[in-house]
């Protein structure tokens, strides 16, 4: 009888074109399907919670996959998985789950950060975005705090996806100093494509002064993407942990 395995994972999303699968370049979900099939020697396919862009970053991402036999030692599988996956993919653990249990449509909640830099620094270039002026972070968290009272995001959506609903709930928001980087922390049950860049973007008027806290929700009330700002770079941006049961696995 099969057996589901959920796999924890982070990686540097610099040199791929993002975690699905892709016709033209090389994606993070490829070369770990490809891995565990090597390794385990039965074709394996990993299902991810959620795609991330090109050049978009994860510090947790929860895939599943199947496998038609009980694997008997775990912990030399994510020991052997790491030494024969590139530098820039890490396997925190591998869990067994019910067949019931999906990594995307199990999951209850999702938490992205975005980081920027006020200076220029060599070291963040793929890690954190650039901002070369002064921002208000005060008024970009009290803007933030407005994201609570909506459910339709549709002008932070990315245009022509194939998404049935613009509807999400975020239940977090929340610029803070983390050392000399800014980090955008948003939590929601769902998000949609390009929504955190969009966000962000956004904000960054804000805080800039090129809009106020109502231009800011009347932007959300159009429902127009056109209205909203610009789309941040993927270097700044992190899934940083996938929540399933209300309370994060990763812990």
């Amino acid at each position: 009888m099969a057996q589901r395995y959920f796999i924890y994972l982070s990686y540097n999303g610099t040199n791929y074109c993002g975690w699905q699968v892709q016709p033209n370049g090389v994606s993070v979900q490829e070369v770990l399907s490809r891995s565990l099939s090597l390794i385990l020697r039965v074709n394996i396919v990993v299902v991810g919670a959620g795609r991330t862009d090109s050049g978009v970053h994860a510090k947790c991402m929860v895939a599943h996959f199947n496998v038609p036999e009980i694997i008997s030692n775990l912990d030399k599988l994510v020991l052997n998985l790491n030494k024969f996956l590139p530098p820039d993919i890490a396997i925190e653990k591998i869990v067994p789950v019910t067949l019931n249990d999906h990594a995307r449509f199990t999951a209850v909640a999702r938490r992205y950060e975005y980081h920027i830099v006020l200076h220029k620094s060599p070291f963040l270039t793929n890690f954190a975005c650039f901002i070369p002026y002064s921002l208000d972070f005060d008024k970009m968290n009290e803007a933030a705090a407005k994201l609570f009272n909506y459910e339709d995001f549709t002008s932070f959506s990315k245009l022509h996806t194939d998404t049935k609903t613009n509807l999400c709930k975020v239940t977090y928001a929340r610029w803070e100093q983390v050392g000399e980087e800014w980090v955008f922390t948003i939590q929601a049950n769902r998000f949609l494509r390009n929504m955190v860049r969009a966000i962000v973007g956004t904000l960054l008027m804000v805080g800039s002064g090129k809009l106020s806290i109502e231009d800011f929700c009347a932007i959300i009330q159009t429902k127009n993407r056109c209205s909203a700002g610009p789309s941040m770079p993927a270097c700044g941006l992190y899934l940083v942990d996938v929540l399933y049961n209300e309370k994060s696995l990763f812990a």
